[in-house]
């Protein structure tokens, strides 16, 4: 029963703070909406048992993603008013194109569910999901059958590190830069000029 109703409450909050990520005409809001939306769908998937799930989206959407949105919307001056303008015109290529995702999403689970071995399917050997945990399965598909792909996301988010910092550090004319090893490096004698000035001959 508790768990029903907090199914319920996740779900509720989690569609609510969705539809006002789009409606909310504060951008700032939007995002903050977003961040509740993100947290609520850890929730439910804490209720689904899958709590390596919840933990990575809340880690990694939460604390990087929504709150990078929140800094570049806070600190870029963007006017919304003009990307709101002739938004409408693209609102029947959405319905369309939603139309079709939701067609395939139906296909899908017909071609599913009245498969010829769908009983065979659900009838066949599990292992007890108290013996195998969640992370440890994760971690033994992961580092096995897709640790190529594993790697090779690893290197892609390596070369776009290695270009943002490159692409921020780069020289441009006009900009002073600091030199931390001239400003380690330099001696007392190098800013201070000791003069001894003689009673009575001063200003």
């Amino acid at each position: 029963m508790i768990e029903t109703a907090a199914f319920y409450l996740f779900a509720a909050v989690l569609l609510l703070s969705a539809l006002l990520v789009i409606t909310a005409r504060n951008p700032v809001h939007s995002v903050l909406f977003l961040i509740l939306a993100f947290f609520n769908a850890a929730g439910l998937f804490v209720l689904l048992g899958a709590e390596f799930v919840a933990l990575i989206l809340v880690i990694v959407y939460v604390g990087a993603v929504a709150v990078l949105f929140l800094f570049v919307v806070m600190m870029l001056d963007i006017s919304f008013a003009d990307l709101r303008k002739g938004a409408m015109q693209y609102v029947p290529m959405g319905m369309v194109l939603g139309g079709v995702l939701l067609a395939e999403l139906l296909a899908l689970y017909g071609a599913w569910h009245f498969a010829p071995q769908f009983a065979q399917n659900l009838a066949s050997p599990m292992p007890d999901a108290a013996d195998v945990q969640n992370t440890m399965a994760l971690g033994n598909v992961l580092y096995t059958e897709y640790v190529f792909a594993f790697q090779v996301a690893g290197m892609i988010l390596l070369v776009a590190m290695i270009g943002a910092i490159v692409l921020t550090h780069r020289v441009r004319p006009g900009v002073r830069r600091q030199k931390v090893a001239d400003q380690v490096a330099r001696k007392p004698s190098d800013v201070l000029d000791i003069q001894n000035v003689a009673p009575g001959s001063g200003a």
